[in-house]
């Protein structure tokens, strides 16, 4: 893991985010937590970096509120805001990743309200 990089991350996309804090794990290792306002709420993330980062992209869980059947989603329950085949560690980063869970939640939003997931799928 490369906390050097993550540490640089982090403080760019302090310029993007508003709430956005940087914590350490029991193991050493660091995750990032935010809260973001759609229109239908308030939802709190941590983004979860794996030991190989940036070779493999990280992990989002959303904190609050449950998530209830939500599609689009991995095994473990995290959102699939990215196919894992598509991470760069030359371009992506955590602001991008951020960006990205936003936009799943709007379109889980517009699933929760229509029983439709918006856009384009593709199958896990």
């Amino acid at each position: 893991m490369d906390i050097s990089r993550i540490q640089r991350e982090f403080s760019e996309a302090q310029r993007t985010f508003a709430y956005l804090e940087l914590h350490p794990t029991t193991d050493g290792k660091v995750y990032a937590k935010t809260a973001l306002q759609t229109v239908g709420g308030m939802y709190v993330l941590s983004v979860r970096f794996p030991e190989s980062y940036p070779n493999e992209m990280p992990r989002v869980f959303v904190d609050a509120p449950a998530l209830t059947n939500a599609p689009h989603r991995y095994n473990a329950g995290n959102p699939c805001y990215l196919r894992p085949s598509m991470w760069n560690p030359g371009t992506h980063h955590l602001t991008f990743v951020i960006a990205r869970a936003a936009k799943w939640l709007s379109k889980y939003e517009v699933w929760r309200s229509r029983g439709k997931w918006p856009g384009a799928e593709i199958r896990h």
